[in-house]
């Protein structure tokens, strides 16, 4: 007998696990969230920071979908960098360092809050499956629980026989430092037919800022002003949260003498010993890595980030290792500042299960088993933003699953999201996957300013919002669709625009003008000319920004803009699942077996498999169009 029954349960507790809890519960299922230590709930296992290139525009699309992690985070945010600036606010990154232990609590506090909501401790053991082994319906503990489910999503993370490694004499085994690794469910999802993998990933030592030589080190203090990352969700639009106060990040660099000891060392590394042989990020490499791949490099930067305000720990950004503690501790030694440092916890190297996420559709359910979702680094990905952005879709499509709705699925023209789940289902992955702002073909016009406007429709229609939720939306739309209109109404006086271009080092107007066509020129902002002309002073600062990259970059949003359309005529093509493609004699023998291997949903989506041509596209139109013939005879 089950203990209780829900809609859909969540297996894990980290930033999937988290957001799939939550957009399940707002999508209206009742949903358990299973996890084996509820103090470590949102628990930030590496870096104390969320956002960055990319990723700082996942986390406003995972909160236009009503997730937590950008609400977390302006709760526990301790610095903030907007990155790119030089470049223009159209590719502008945010990026925030938290407080450790305030991001966790908060995560905690804002998943409690959620009706429809239990969270659960206890260790998955195994999914209970009907005999066919095609579907899965609940789920049983290792303390002895048992829990129904019309859906289960997995978002263990490095959990799943996970081994951690110091040098190549240690190792234990475990999911993260401190907490035990699960043998139990991956053998198994072994046994139930996935494909499994291995990758690695690792973490730095951690340092008593006290030891630490501050007077040597060059401070990076924080830059925030009126940024937060969850517009979406706080009373009135245009009044932020409170952030705690601010700390400043420390620069520093690895030289000759620390990167000497390392190459003497690199044997005693357990990824160079050859006791780890799991492929690791390639965008974030291990000390070990640099010093062995860049041998010319002068010398590497290293940060050293605060931890939060209730401890004096840094986290040593750049010195990802799995040397010797010992050696670990000598090289930390040589770093200027750290000459007397104190090793609070050493770094290690983890090695863990992956499933190849090509065995998921773009629901992110396993194709091969019913009502199974998978989100997070068991689908090969790396860094929070990327796990919390999979726990959204993954956990909202097993609501509505369960509620026998149509899913969700964003296309690459939507969203990073869309991007990403794409990229993991359509090629795979042969490395830990990490978002990057070239990995979307539609960089200008999906952007972090405007994640609300392009995902609220969506949003909104499968419920996800509260009422006052969607007011603040409709507020920002409409702030948004009047910051244009005024720009385009509304002249500015030369006296009025003077000062202005005299700052943009632009020529001065000779009549007034429109502010939508000043607005157009280099370094004038929508924001100073409505100042200048006393109008907008009630529109929020985030809807003006938009407004000012849509008046200001119009001809090249228009362009990528015509080429989203053209690839939603070719999603609008659809591939039935059942295709026999290993008898469609006009394609490429590598098309018939990717395409069979891969089921693509769409033309769009057959489009992206590696070795599948144009002329294959082509090719495969013409074969669905006779079926379709033959079928309607």
């Amino acid at each position: 007998m089950n203990e209780a029954d829900f809609d859909v349960i969540v297996v894990g507790a980290g930033h999937a696990g988290t957001e799939a809890a939550v957009a399940a519960a707002r999508a209206g299922a009742s949903v358990a969230i299973i996890t084996s230590t509820l103090e470590t709930i949102g628990q930030m296992s590496c870096n104390p920071a969320i956002g960055g290139i990319a990723k700082g525009c996942v986390v406003r699309e995972v909160d236009a979908l009503g997730g937590l992690m950008a609400r977390a985070t302006d709760m526990a945010m301790i610095q903030f960098r907007m990155l790119n600036r030089s470049k223009g606010p159209a590719v502008w990154a945010p990026r925030a360092q938290c407080d450790r232990g305030l991001y966790r609590r908060a995560v905690r506090s804002l998943l409690e809050e959620q009706p429809r909501l239990a969270t659960i401790q206890g260790t998955v053991s195994a999914l209970l499956f009907d005999d066919d082994r095609k579907s899965v319906h609940g789920v049983t503990t290792l303390e002895g629980r048992t829990f129904g489910a019309k859906a289960v999503v997995i978002t263990t993370g490095t959990f799943l026989r996970g081994t951690i490694f110091i040098g190549t004499s240690t190792n234990m085994p475990g999911g993260r430092a401190g907490e035990k690794s699960t043998t139990h469910l991956a053998k198994q999802l072994e046994e139930a037919g996935l494909q499994v993998d291995r990758f690695k990933t690792g973490t730095p030592p951690r340092i008593d800022g006290r030891s630490v030589r501050l007077d040597k080190l060059a401070e990076q203090k924080s830059e925030l002003d009126d940024f937060r990352y969850a517009w979406s969700h706080f009373q009135p639009a245009h009044v932020p949260a409170p952030t705690p106060s601010q700390l400043s990040c420390w620069i520093t660099f690895l030289e000759d003498r620390g990167k000497r000891i390392i190459s003497e060392k690199v044997a005693e590394s357990a990824m160079y010993g050859g006791v780890i042989s799991a492929k690791g990020p390639r965008y974030c490499p291990s000390v070990e890595d640099k010093v062995v791949r860049f041998p010319l490099a002068e010398r590497h930067q290293i940060f050293l980030e605060p931890e939060g305000h209730d401890t004096h720990e840094m986290y040593v950004n750049g010195m990802s290792t799995s040397l010797p503690a010992s050696v670990q501790l000598e090289v930390l030694r040589t770093v200027p500042g750290l000459e007397d440092v104190r090793m609070t916890r050493a770094g290690y190297a983890i090695e863990y299960d992956f499933y190849p996420p090509t065995q998921l559709d773009a629901t992110l359910r396993v194709r091969a088993v019913d009502h199974l979702y998978l989100a997070g680094q068991v689908n090969g990905t790396t860094g929070y933003e990327e796990a919390a952005g999979q726990g959204v879709i993954a956990g909202l499509n097993a609501a509505l699953a369960s509620k026998g709705k149509a899913p969700v699925v964003l296309g690459r023209e939507t969203s990073y999201l869309g991007v990403l789940i794409d990229d993991l289902v359509t090629k795979g992955v042969d490395e830990p996957y990490r978002l990057f702002t070239s990995r979307s073909e539609f960089r200008l016009t999906v952007r972090q300013d405007n994640a609300l406007a392009r995902l609220a429709p969506i949003a909104s229609e499968v419920g996800l919002y509260s009422a006052a939720e969607s007011s603040v939306v409709e507020k920002r739309a409409r702030d948004q669709s009047d910051a244009v209109r005024l720009a385009r109404e509304t002249s500015i006086s030369v006296s009025s625009a003077a000062q202005i271009l005299s700052d943009a080092g632009s020529s001065q107007i000779t009549h007034s003008v429109k502010i939508a066509e000043i607005v157009r020129r280099q370094n004038v902002a929508l924001r100073s000319c409505f100042d200048a002309a006393g109008v907008g002073g009630d529109l929020t600062p985030d809807s003006i920004l938009t407004a000012d990259l849509e008046l200001k970059y119009a001809g090249y949003f228009e362009r990528e803009r015509a080429q989203a359309d053209r690839l939603k005529k070719m999603g609008s093509f659809p591939l039935d699942a059942k295709l026999p493609y290993p008898s469609m004699k006009s394609l490429s023998v590598e098309a018939r077996q990717k395409l069979d291997a891969l089921k693509p949903a769409n033309l769009a989506q057959a489009s992206r498999v590696p070795g599948v041509s144009p002329s294959d596209l082509q090719n495969l139109i013409l074969e669905v169009e006779r079926r379709k013939a033959l079928a309607g005879r």
